[in-house]
This record gives structure tokens, C-alpha cells and sequence, in this order.
């Protein structure tokens, strides 16, 4: 039997409360800090705005040069071509490799097909291929850590494939088989959840205590500072919106970790079309950062798309200060230099 009278048998009139509306008094937004591209994008990004400009169009790029649909878009506009595979590009031509990485055979196919080569890997994931190779040159099983068709995770494997072995999770961790558990090293895609990742190796150390670390933490600075300001805003936001590519590694975890550190609700958006009315019920405080590939009008976009359903202007919630900055391949420096313009 209801707990309520009736109204028809009793003659009462019941008024049920309104559904609570926070009022905009209540409401905030809370931007994370820092967010947004990372010193690694902004070179590879550049680095092919400055081939077009140099070289002019075509120049092909393999794989996406960043995880962000926009940014491809972009650049696809001023006359940059997006490949697969260098099976695709013209002998001869200019190619770009993207942040992700590339392994050696990739290399080798680019001199048989006499292509032009400009190598925009991230100075960070470099470093875990040349940690791949001395490993594997040592005579070390490698548990790598990461994602399985990952462009970064198929570049460092390559650098040793007969060495490397994948390792998804702390569940794969129960069950890998090394040739000598006292020659084992892992090391990890740079943009994985720290936690996660740390999760695994704790595991990886149980079974192989004579488990080797790499030189210094695999995951990159970003993707750490991102991580730990999303944690900082998720304690008080009943809703974080990450913005973000479906295949930005980074800005998936980026969602996960807000949960895990206390967001009622997170969500992905690639930009301010993807967002949801339904979403803001009930909510007071709205959290917003964005993955390590993303142009920061994107964010502005979801700030504006909050501003005009009466939340108020952004306070920023700072973690860190990032003011990394790395140079220009190489490669493209030398050919901007001898056609006289700056580097």
C-alpha cells in the first residue's frame, strides 16, 4: 500500500516538490589547468603548417598527425594529405611522420619508395624507442604496456619486435611469459592513465622481481599534469566534460580519471555539437578540460555553449605550469634555414 493518501478516497490535494533547478547563484564551471595541446602536438602541428608553407601542396602525412578530428580537418583544408600506409604516397614525395611514432621498418620503406621524410615524433616518445632499443640490443624481454593498434605502441615494438610483448592491463600482467624472469624491463605508451599503469607494473614486479624500470617515468609530463588537474576539478564538479577525440587515447582516460576521482558524471565531446541539454540536470558545478590534441577554441566553444544556458564565466583551477617547448625536426629546420627563413 502507498505510503502517500489518496487523493480521490481522502479528498486531499497532493502537490509533489518541482524537480530542484540550481539557480544561477549556485552554478560555476571550473576549468582545469593546464589542458589542451602539449609541446609534442604543437610541434607536430606546426611542424606541418610549416612543410605546406615551405614545400607547398601536397604534403603527406601517415596516419592522423595528431589524435584530434578538428585539427586533421584543418590541415587537410591547406592542402595536407593523410595516409595510411607510405604505399599511398607518390614516390618522391614529402611525407610527415606523425607524433605517434613510427618503427625502423617504417623508415626503411620511406628510402625504398625515395620519399622525403620529416620525422614530427615526440621528443618523448622517441625516448622510449631508443629505451626499446638498448633494452632489446641488452639481451631484456620488454613488457610494454599499452593499447593494441595504437600508432605509438606498434612504433616502439618495432624498435625491438622480437623482444616486446604487450601488456593491456593488469589482468594481462597474471598471465605474460617471459624467456628469463631475471631479464625483464617494462616500459609504456606515454599517454596511458597513470594509475592504471602503475597498477600493472605493481603486478609485472610481483611475478618478476627483478623487473627493470626505464630511466625515467614513461608517461609523459602532460599527460600527467592533465590527469592530476582533472582529479582536482572532479572533487567538486557534479559534471566533467572532457573535450576531446574518440581516438585521443588521453582524452578517454582523461574521462575515466574524473570519475574515479569523484565526478558524479564525465563525458567526451569533440566540440559543443556533442554536448547535452539532459546533462545539466540538477547540476551546480560543471567541470571542462581537454586532451593533449586539442585546439583551445574547441574548449571555448563548450565555455560559450555553458554561458548561453546560464552557467557562469570559467574559474580556473591551475595543478601546474607547463612551459616545455620543443624545436622543429631537424630536417624541416635545415630546409627552412637554406631558404632564408626563420627557425
Amino acid at each position: 500500500m502507498s505510503c502517500f493518501p489518496d487523493a480521490y478516497d481522502e479528498g486531499v490535494s497532493m502537490l509533489l516538490p518541482d524537480p530542484v533547478v540550481p539557480g544561477p547563484e549556485a552554478r560555476e564551471v571550473l576549468l582545469a589547468a593546464p589542458r589542451g595541446y602539449c609541446a609534442g602536438v604543437d610541434r607536430a602541428v606546426i611542424t606541418v603548417e610549416k612543410a605546406l608553407d615551405l614545400y607547398g601542396a601536397p604534403v603527406y602525412v601517415r596516419k592522423q598527425i595528431v589524435h584530434n578530428r578538428h585539427v586533421v580537418e584543418s590541415l587537410e583544408r591547406r592542402g595536407a594529405v593523410f595516409v595510411e600506409e607510405l604505399s599511398e604516397v607518390p614516390e618522391g614525395s614529402t611525407v610527415v611522420f606523425s607524433a605517434h611514432g613510427v618503427s625502423p621498418a617504417v623508415h626503411t620503406q620511406a628510402a625504398e619508395r625515395d620519399l622525403k621524410t620529416i620525422d614530427a615524433t615526440c621528443p618523448l616518445v622517441t625516448k622510449v624507442h631508443h629505451e626499446a632499443r638498448r633494452f632489446g640490443n641488452d639481451g631484456y624481454d620488454i613488457l610494454l604496456i599499452g593499447h593494441e593498434g595504437h600508432e605509438e605502441v606498434e612504433g616502439t615494438a618495432g624498435e625491438a619486435p622480437e623482444r616486446t610483448i604487450l601488456v593491456q592491463s593488469p589482468a594481462d600482467a597474471e598471465t605474460v611469459q617471459v624467456r628469463d624472469p631475471e631479464r625483464v624491463a617494462w616500459l609504456s605508451q606515454t599517454t596511458l592513465s597513470v594509475d592504471e599503469t602503475m597498477a600493472t607494473v605493481d603486478r609485472l614486479r610481483e611475478r618478476f622481481p627483478a623487473l627493470l624500470d626505464p630511466p625515467s617515468d614513461d608517461i609523459c609530463y602532460a599527460t600527467q599534469n592533465r590527469q592530476v588537474a582533472v582529479k582536482q576539478i572532479a572533487r567538486d564538479a557534479d559534471l566533467v566534460v572532457v573535450v576531446g577525440s574518440a581516438n585521443s587515447s588521453n582524452s578517454v582516460r582523461l574521462v575515466e580519471v574524473a570519475l574515479e576521482g569523484g565526478a558524479a558524471a564525465a563525458y567526451r565531446v569533440d566540440d559543443a555539437s556533442e554536448m547535452d541539454e539532459a546533462w545539466l540536470d540538477d547540476v551546480e558545478s560543471v567541470g571542462v578540460t581537454s586532451g593533449a590534441s586539442v585546439p583551445e577554441e574547441l574548449v571555448e566553444g563548450v565555455l560559450d555553449w555553458l554561458r548561453a544556458r546560464g552557467y557562469p564565466d570559467a574559474r580556473a583551477v591551475r595543478t601546474a605550469e607547463e612551459s616545455l617547448i620543443f624545436s622543429l625536426p631537424k630536417e624541416l629546420r635545415r630546409d627552412m634555414k637554406a631558404a632564408g627563413l626563420p627557425t
